[in-house]
This record gives C-alpha cells, structure tokens and sequence, in this order.
C-alpha cells in the first residue's frame, strides 16, 4: 500500500509566516540576513551569541535557524551539538554559515547535526532557495513524523486527503517525486513531475529512478548515500535524466530521506535548471568572446596562451604569437562612420580564421588589433608563412555598403622558447615588434629582435624623462630668424623647442617630439611654448630690441585634446603682446583635422591680429579647396624642395608654381631650409617674399640672437649682400634644423 494513502499535506509547504533564527556575532551580517529574509516574507529573531539564541529558542522555538560558526564563547558547531541532542530542538534545521572552505569544517558541521551549509560570501538567490527547501523538506518531515497516527486512523478520509496532498504538491514549479526505499519504486510524484518527464501519474508509479537515470549508477547511489546518512540526510546534485520520449533534461535534485515504519521514503525535489545553465553559458560568452566578432577576447587569449604554453613546455612544442594591428583603421572610423568601421573589423574577422588552421587560436584583444597563436615544430617558418597569408588576404578591397575600403595591417611576432618562454612577455614582445613593423612603414611584419628591447626600453626611459621634463620646465627656446628678400632684413623669427636633459645636455627636437605627440604631452608643452614665446616678445619689446614678430608650431593633438584658442589670448594677454607679433604654424594635416571647428578657431584668432602659416606646405594634401577654405596668410615650402631647386627641375618647378599659386591667393611665401646662394638667388628671381635656413643662421639660443638682433641693419644682411657681390661658391647643404 502506497504512503501516499495515509499522508495528509501541510496545508502550506513554504508559509510566508515562518520564523527564522539568525545567530551571528556580527551585527551587520545580521541586519543584512534580516533584510533577505523579510524581503522573502519570513519572520526573523536574531541573536549575537549562542547564550542569546538559547534564550530565543527557550521562547519560541523558530522552524529554521542561520548559525554562523565563529563566535565568542560557544561556537557554531557547540550550538549545533547541544540542540541536535535536545529532542524539543532536534528537528529544527540548520543552515551553517562559514567563510571556511575546505572539507574539515564542513564535516565537523555535519557531525555537529546542520543540515546545510552556506559558503560566505554567498549569493541572496542561494541563500533563498535553501532555506525555502530545507522548510519545505522539514514542513514534509514534520508532516510524516508527527502526523502517522492520525493518518491511520482515517483511513475511510483517506480519499479526500489525497486529494489534499496531490494539490499541495501540484501548486508547486518543481517536480516532487516520493521513493520507496524497499522497492526503489515511485510511491508518490506531483503533476509537475509528469509534466517534465513526459509521463502520466500511474506511468510513473510503475517505475523508478533506475528508469530516468537511464540505468547509470551514480545518481542510484546519492539515494541509498541518502538513506545512509552519508550527506547529512539530505544531497542536492545535478543530473541528467531521461524524458519518456528518450531527450534529456538537466535537473537539480535535492534529496531528503524519513523513516516510515520499516522503510525510508527518499523525498525528492526536481529543479528544471535549463534556463540557469543557459544563463551561465551567456555569461561565460559575454565574459570570453568579443561580442562583435565572436571571437576569444582578451581574457580568453590570455588563458588560452598560457595554457598553449604550459603544454608546449611539455612536449616540447615551438609556439608563435602573432600580433596584428590594422593600419589607419582611424580613418575609416572617421571617414565611413563607427558602423562600417564595425563591419570591417567583422570582416576581417572572417579572413583571419581562414588564415590559420583548426588547432591554431585567434581572438580579438580590442579595438583593431588582433592576435594569432601558433603551434607547429618548425613556428618560425610558420609564423612567416601565416604573416605573409595574412597580408595577402587583407590586401583584397572590403566592401562595405558597396564601398570599397582598402586596408593593410603591420604584424609583429615573438616566439617560443626563444624570445620569451611566458606569456605576459611573449606578448610584450610581439606587440614591440608590430610597433617596429608600423614604424618601418607599415604593411610589413617583424619578428622580435632583441634591439627592439633595447629600443623599446629606451623608448620608456625617454618618456618617463620628458614627463619629468614638463614638471621641471627642462625645455628652452631657440630661435631661427627670417629674411625679407627684397629688403634683406630680419623680418621675424621661429621658436624652436629644445630640452636641456640633466646629464645629456641639449637635445634636439627630431629626438623627442615625435614622443611627445605620441603621449600627449604635446598639449601642455605646446602651452608652455605660447606662454615662453609670448614672455620673450613682451621682454624686446621692453628693450631697445623693439618689436619683431615670432612664429611657434602647432601640432594636430593641440586642435583635437587641448584648447588652442584660450592658450593662445591667455599667452597675449599675460604678456601684454600685440596679437600681430604672433604666428602660428601649423601642418596641413592638423588643419585637416575637425574641419569646421578648426576654421572657426582659426578665424577668432586671425580676427585678432594672429597671422595663420601652413608649414611644410607641398608635403601633405596641398589642396587648393582648403586654402580657400581656411583663413591662411602665409605658405611655407618645405625643404625637400628647396633643397633641389638648382639641380632638380622637378623641384623647381614645384617652388615656383607654390610662389605664382600664394601670390595669386594674395598669401605671402617663406621658403625654408635655405643653405647656399644659389638657393637665394632662384627663389630672389622668382619673387618668393622670405627665407629661412642655414644659409642664414641657425637656430640660436636668446643671448646670442639678442647681438644679431640690436643691430639689424648690419648682421645677416651684410652676409647677404657680400655673398651677391662675391658670388660665393655654394656652401656644403646642411641637413640639422
């Protein structure tokens, strides 16, 4: 005859009314117990100590407690022992809370009669749900225990009571199934349990787990570990169980075992986890794979090289990174807009993966760079091959919204054992041999060489130095005059950083200026360099030296991260210099950067009295469309054209065209880098309006310049004057600005 027959349910298995005990010596840990389990709808007493918990049980027995282990005086497991030994308190459940992990004090708690255990930190889901089942498992245990006799004696209700039991059973999400020991059969199961299974209630009082455990025997032993008394009468595992249909269902079950008569009868709760399971798989997605191009991100990359790694030293494999950055992926950005940017990257994605085999491991580490692992015997010859696969294969035109994007990528490799034999070094390595491959030009790869080390470490020392160097004001000025052709007088003059490194001396600006713009330091520096300018004017214009008019370079980073216009009024103000004493020189690409906020910036300041020099002009874009565009009054040409104007005719007939070209835009035109006579003469005879270079001075700290200065009529100009006399053979070019 089945249980079930006898049994009448509680008429609520998980009531919102129960009480729960928190003992804990740590206020906060209470207060934040109470406020779980209220939010759940159960009633709370706390207590600080075992002696206060004793008193509280003396008054009112609660249906669950919450011990925490470690506690002045009695601890936890005390408590434990003392109320699993007292038969008023025996059945009250307890759940130990402990920040101890290993396997000593979860027996000593079991052996102390707990019935669960909570790991701190814990999660409030995880909590919730155990104290909710292990109520439920006591509010069944309860029911079987105190309830038999009366059972039995209503035998001829025993209909109605069913009836009872089954709806109680029913109204829960879990599947609950009763099974008797004796036959390992089902005596019991809720419409739930039918429902996930796939079979109907008298289906499944014919069979037992055997049947949904496919016969394995593992999940058989957890219920006779159960009725043993091996996992503290009670095991909650996950398991896979095998629907009427032959699919599978991965379920959470939690086990309880109660004694009814002779026999045990194993109560078990049946959680459908799928959805969790999923929820997990998403988050380990979210957590290990780039959400765009479904690649291995950056962590995943790392954990999978030092894996590869730890095999490879092992058995003796050669391994390969591969570090691979788009080249100008910026522009793209900036030109197509971030969404085709992000196809782009999908697409290369896609001809990555085909450039590797199955074994092989890419991932995405962040923005445009990518990264390859290779294994192979011979993974310098390999790597070589799949840097040149790589290239070929990115070289094909995307398309993106029917428009042809052409990209190349610079690739840098270090290997294994002979560059770096762990990770976080393999990967410093490769990524300072791709940094190479984008300095030798880009579209190329490198591997690692020990001079990149080198070079790479004295690249770090310079700028940790130069950072040093803005804080202590390191950084002078020198200045380059220039000429007025028809006149032959100094018309005004370049300022020219230079760094005065304590130990080094005078450093010139080829050497550090590129580091600067690289980190930014280009924005206060290029501040200090108005201010100090601007300093400078005011001070001649307090001397005999009078006015003269100083131009100072302005680099793209000063448009893009700082704030030109303020830097430069603040710099006139401060030091009371007329606006028209000031030049800003300035490369055709930072003008090419944020167009319309740049000509706007640069008209406040031509409207100010400011003159507006494009440098280096005939270099960059060279496009007549902006110099209609931007308020410019003057034009640079650069050097590499004036330096083969007497023997390139190539090159003079680009002088000559940028001369007739500003002219007829009523620009003026300064032609650096001038070094000989010859040089002179040509630019003299096709009316070019200033010159600047060697063949005049060199750049000159303030002292020395300040003599040149207070007698304009007779220094650079006699020089110039008695070289036309003279004709002067052409001097030897000189090639240091």
């Amino acid at each position: 005859m089945r249980l079930a027959q006898y049994l009448e349910p509680p008429m609520d298995i998980t009531t919102s009314a129960s009480t729960v005990l928190i003992v804990d010596d740590e206020e906060r840990n209470r207060q934040l117990l109470e406020v779980l389990l209220r939010a759940d709808g159960y009633l709370t007493q706390s207590a600080a100590n075992a002696e206060e918990a004793l008193a509280c049980i003396a008054r009112s027995a609660p249906d669950l407690i919450l011990l925490d282990v470690m506690m002045p005086g009695m601890n936890g497991y005390q408590l434990a022992t003392m109320l699993k030994a007292d038969p008023v308190t025996l059945n009250i459940p307890i759940i130990m809370l402990t920040a101890q992990v290993d396997r000593s004090a979860r027996i000593s708690g079991l052996k102390a009669g707990a019935e669960e255990f909570l790991t701190k930190p814990f999660e409030s889901t995880e909590l919730s749900l155990r104290v909710r089942n292990l109520l439920r498992l006591k509010a069944f245990s309860d029911f079987l225990q105190n309830h038999r006799a009366i059972l039995e004696e209503q035998v001829q209700a025993r209909t109605a009571d069913l009836h009872r039991f089954r709806a109680a059973m029913d109204a829960t999400a879990d599947a609950i199934t009763l099974v008797s020991r004796a036959t390992m059969r089902f005596v019991e199961v809720n419409a739930t349990a039918c429902r996930m299974l796939g079979y109907e209630r008298e289906q499944m009082l014919k069979i037992g787990p055997a049947e949904l455990f496919g016969g394995g025997t593992h999940q058989l032993e957890e219920y006779e570990a159960v009725v043993a008394g091996d996992t503290a009468n009670e095991s909650k595992k996950e398991a896979l169980l095998r629907r009427r249909d032959g699919s599978h269902l991965l379920v959470e079950v939690q086990l309880h075992a109660q004694r009814s008569g002779a026999d045990w009868i194993i109560v078990g709760v049946l959680s459908d986890i799928t959805e969790r399971k999923e929820a997990e798989k998403r988050l380990i997605q979210m957590a290990h794979y780039d959400a765009l191009t479904g690649l291995p991100n950056r962590t995943l990359f790392y954990k999978n090289l030092t894996r590869i790694l730890a095999m490879a030293s092992d058995r003796g494999w050669g391994v390969a990174l591969l570090c691979i950055d788009l080249d100008h992926f910026k522009n793209v950005n900036d030109t197509r807009g971030h969404i085709l940017g992000d196809e782009l990257l999908c697409q290369v994605s896609r001809r990555l993966v085909e450039c590797v085999r199955v074994r092989d491991s890419i991932a995405r580490l962040g923005g445009d760079e990518f990264a390859v692992i290779l294994v192979a015997r011979y993974c310098e010859r390999r790597a070589y091959a799949v840097a040149e696969r790589v290239r070929e294969v990115l070289r094909v035109p995307f398309v993106l919204n029917g428009i042809e994007v052409a990209v190349s990528v610079s690739v840098g490799i270090a290997l294994y054992p002979d560059d770096a034999i762990n990770s976080e070094t393999l990967i410093k390595y490769a990524d300072t041999a791709m940094y190479q491959a984008k300095q030798a030009g880009r579209d190329v790869f490198r591997f690692f060489t020990t001079q990149m080390n080198t070079d790479a470490l004295a690249h770090l020392e310079l700028e940790t130095a130069l950072r040093k160097a803005v804080e202590n004001e390191e950084f002078v000025l020198h200045y380059q005059p220039k000429m007025q052709i028809e006149s032959g007088q100094i018309c005004g003059l370049e300022a020219l950083l230079r760094w005065e490194r304590p130990g080094y001396g005078l450093v010139p600006p080829g050497e550090f200026i590129s580091v600067l713009e690289d980190t930014g330091l280009i924005v206060p520096v290029g501040r200090w360099v108005l201010g100090a300018a601007c300093k400078q004017v005011g001070a001649w214009l307090a001397s005999s030296i009078g006015p003269i008019a100083v131009s100072v370079n302005v680099m793209g980073r000063q448009f893009l991260e700082g704030n030109l216009e303020r830097d430069v009024t603040d710099a006139l103000e401060n030091h009371h210099v007329p606006a028209d004493l000031l030049e800003l020189e300035l490369t055709e690409s930072s003008l090419m950067a944020n167009t319309q906020s740049t000509i706007e910036m640069l008209q406040n300041l031509q409207n100010l009295g400011v003159c507006i020099s494009i440098d280096d002009f005939g270099t960059g874009y060279s496009s007549l469309a902006y110099l209609r565009r931007f308020p410019v009054d003057k034009l640079k040409i650069d050097i590499a054209f004036i330096r083969g104007i007497t023997t390139n005719t190539d090159d003079a007939a680009i002088v000559l065209a940028i001369i007739r070209m500003a002219h007829t835009l009523k620009l003026d035109v300064v032609a650096e880098g001038v070094e000989t006579e010859a040089q002179l003469e040509y630019l003299r005879s096709h009316e070019c309006d200033q010159i600047q270079g060697y063949y005049l001075s060199r750049p000159l700290p303030v002292p020395e310049l300040e003599r040149i200065l207070r007698d304009r009529e007779r220094s650079l100009t006699h020089k110039s004057n008695a070289a036309r006399r003279t004709r002067r053979r052409p001097s030897v070019p000189s090639t240091a600005r």
